[in-house]
C-alpha cells in the first residue's frame, strides 16, 4: 500500500497487515481534516462496535498544516503542527477500534484542484482495496472549501470503478453546515446517540482543537441531541442523537446529474415544502 506522498500515514491500531484490515472495512468515512470523521461518521463507528463482522475504516486527506492554533499550540509550526494532528486522529482511532486509519497528508490546495493526479490516484487505490458497504463523505452543500473539494475529487475516484465494485451506499454528513433545513424526504438519519462517552472521548483527543478553543466535544454532542429532538414535531424522540446526511448513491449512476444540479435539487426541495406550507395556512 503505497500512496503519493512520503508523508502519507497508514496506521493500523490493531496490528497486522494495511491491506488486509482495509480489506475488512465495511463502513469507511473520508473526511478533509482529522477530527472531521469523529463529527460526521460516529454512526458508522458505532455500528461497527455493536455488529459482528463490520469495521470501521478512517481516511483524512488533508495533512492538517492551516490548523488554527492558541494557547499552548500557539507558538508551533506547520510542520509540528501536522505531527500533533497526525497523532491525535491515531488516538481517536485506537479509542474508536477502527480497523485502518489512513492520512494522505495532501496540501488543502491539492484538495481543492480539480482532477489533481495524486489526490485521485490515491482514492482509487483505497476505494479499490474495500468494499465498503457504505461510504461516508462530506455534503455538498457543507461551507468549507476543502471539504467540498474532498467530495468532489472522491467522486472522481468512485466514478473510476466498475460498477460491481462500488459501494452499496455512499452518505454526503453534516460538518461545517448543517443538513437539517433538508426536505424530510431528503434527510438519511444516522444513529449517532449511541456510545456518548466514547464518542466525547474521540473528539476530545483533537486536544490541539478543543483545548485551543474550538469545543467540538460540546458542539457536536448538543447538535445531535438537537436533530434528535427537533426532527418530528409530533412524535417522541427516536435517537438519543442524529447526524443528518443525504444519499449521495444516485451520483455514482450512469446517466446522473452533476453535483451541483443534483444539489440545487435538494434545494428547490426545501423552497417547494415551505412554500406548500405557506399555502396550507394561508
Amino acid at each position: 500500500m503505497k500512496f503519493s506522498r512520503v508523508e502519507a500515514d497508514i496506521f493500523v491500531p490493531g496490528g497486522g497487515d494495511p491491506a488486509a484490515a482495509l480489506a475488512r472495512v465495511t463502513h469507511l468515512a473520508v473526511a478533509a481534516h482529522q477530527d472531521d470523521i469523529e463529527i460526521m461518521a460516529h454512526a458508522g463507528v458505532c455500528d461497527s462496535l455493536d455488529q459482528p463482522g463490520k469495521a470501521f475504516g478512517g481516511v483524512v486527506v488533508t495533512n492538517g498544516a492551516g490548523s488554527p492554533r492558541t494557547g499552548r499550540y500557539a507558538a508551533l509550526t506547520d510542520e509540528q503542527m501536522q505531527a500533533v494532528r497526525r497523532e491525535e486522529q491515531r488516538h481517536a482511532a485506537t479509542l474508536g477500534r477502527y480497523a485502518i486509519q489512513i492520512q494522505l497528508g495532501h496540501t488543502s490546495a491539492d484538495v481543492k484542484r480539480a482532477g489533481h493526479a495524486g489526490v485521485v490516484a490515491d482514492l482509487i487505490a483505497i476505494f479499490a482495496g474495500c468494499r465498503p458497504e457504505v461510504v461516508y463523505l462530506h455534503n455538498p452543500a457543507d461551507k468549507h472549501d476543502t471539504h467540498v473539494g474532498t467530495l468532489v475529487r472522491c467522486l472522481e475516484a468512485l466514478r473510476t470503478l466498475p460498477p460491481s465494485r462500488r459501494p452499496r451506499r455512499v452518505l454526503g454528513c453534516e460538518v461545517w453546515r448543517d443538513l437539517d433545513w433538508l426536505a424530510d424526504t431528503d434527510k438519511v438519519a444516522l444513529d449517532s446517540g449511541r456510545h456518548p462517552e466514547l464518542a466525547q472521548e474521540m473528539l476530545r483527543a483533537f486536544d490541539s482543537q478543543v483545548a485551543g478553543g474550538k469545543r467540538y466535544d460540546l458542539a457536536v454532542a448538543g447538535r445531535r441531541a438537537a436533530h434528535a429532538t427537533f426532527h418530528a414535531s409530533h412524535a417522541t424522540d427516536a435517537f438519543a442523537g442524529i447526524t443528518w446526511a443525504i444519499d449521495l448513491t444516485p451520483l455514482l449512476a450512469e446517466g446522473a446529474p452533476d453535483l451541483a444540479t443534483f444539489t440545487l435539487a435538494a434545494i428547490a426541495r426545501l423552497r417547494d415544502d415551505v412554500r406548500a406550507r405557506l399555502a396550507r395556512v394561508s
